[in-house]
Parts: structure tokens; sequence; C-alpha cells
């Protein structure tokens, strides 16, 4: 029982960890910066329905404009950024608010966007609060 309360109080003594599992810690999250509009397009690469939805809820609320949504015509295994309109780093901030994804360029000024997201079958939404 005095072994079980020592290693209580030397728990508590050292306070919580500052380790971080693995997944934590290799997730790399970014938010549009302030007073900047970054147009953006989501297109679901997979056939897991529902998956743009989700990349399109998880963008917004980091403050990306996401435009338009919709289903690609080509599957994918990883999720593509395409930068539309020559912002590169534009492009990373997308690709680092979804956890990470290869950045291309791609310029089409038609479109008016700065970014088409391909979502790719190996994207794994973060867990979301409840949208009822």
């Amino acid at each position: 029982m005095v072994l079980a309360l020592a290693a209580g109080v030397v728990l508590a003594l050292r306070g919580p960890s500052t380790r971080a599992p693995q997944a934590v810690r290799q997730r790399v999250d970014a938010e549009a910066p302030p007073g900047v509009r970054i147009r953006v397009e989501v297109l679901n690469a997979t056939r897991v329905r529902g998956l743009a939805r989700r990349a399109t809820m998880h963008l917004r609320d980091r403050g990306f404009d996401v435009v338009t949504v919709g289903t690609s015509r080509e599957a994918r295994d990883s999720t593509v950024v395409l930068d539309r309109s020559g912002h590169p780093e534009w492009a990373e901030l997308v690709a680092k608010a979804l956890g990470g994804a290869r950045v291309e360029p791609a310029r089409d000024s038609s479109r008016y966007l700065d970014a088409t997201v391909l979502i790719g079958a190996s994207w794994r939404p973060p867990a979301e609060p409840f949208y009822p």
C-alpha cells in the first residue's frame, strides 16, 4: 500500500507527460492566414462516400473558402493538392491542414480557384465534433 501511494505521489509531482503519441506528433495542422481568401475546390477521388464533405468541413473550420465540392472521375490512392493560382505557399497550407499531402503545380486561371484538393483513399478524416 505504501509503495502504491509513493508511486502515485511521484507521478503527480512529475506532472502531465510531455510525450505525445506518434500519430499526434506527426499531424501538422494549418489555418488560412487572417484576411486572406484562399478559394479551394474539394473532389473525392475515392469510392468512399462523404470524404469530400468531411474534408470541406475540416478546411472551412480552418478558415479556407471551399467554393466547390464534387467527385473526381479518376481514383487516387493518396491526396494531392493542385496549385491553381501560382501561390504554392497557399497550396502548402491546404496540404498541411489536411494532415500532409503532395502539392503539384497545375495553373488554371479560368477556374477562379487557388487550389484543388483530390482526396485519396489513404486520407483519414480527423475526429470532428458532431454536426447535426
